[in-house]
């Protein structure tokens, strides 16, 4: 996960690139500035967290299950959530459909639409 100096991590699994946010500022810069429309955008509900990026470079109307899977758990780890028993709920969506009013603080922002899942931290 070499990343010095990105406001991101990348984790790199079955062929995707997954970017995880360092901080709220650099969520708001990952999410705004890095990601694409079409890409698939992860984070854990009810909890402080870093937001997750899966580059969606072919536009894929959905992710395959393992790569979805990966990313929730590590919108899971990368929160305050981490250490949670039971199952942690991640709110799924495109990029497009986050937003983030002028009068919200880096990192909160207000999703669209988006899906619901649960799983385990990793």
């Amino acid at each position: 996960m070499a990343s010095k100096g990105r406001p991101f991590r990348t984790v790199s699994f079955e062929g995707f690139e997954i970017l995880v946010g360092k901080g709220d500022a650099q969520n708001d810069r990952l999410t705004f500035e890095v990601a694409e429309p079409e890409d698939f955008w992860l984070h854990v509900v009810n909890f402080p967290g870093s937001h997750v990026v899966v580059r969606n470079p072919d536009r894929l109307a959905a992710l395959p299950p393992a790569v979805l899977m990966r990313a929730a758990r590590l919108a899971a780890w990368h929160s305050k959530a981490r250490g949670s028993r039971g199952k942690v709920e991640v709110h799924l969506c495109r990029a497009a459909d986050v937003s983030q009013p002028p009068d919200f603080p880096p990192g909160k922002v207000l999703l669209r639409r988006w899906q619901s899942l649960k799983v385990y931290t990793l």
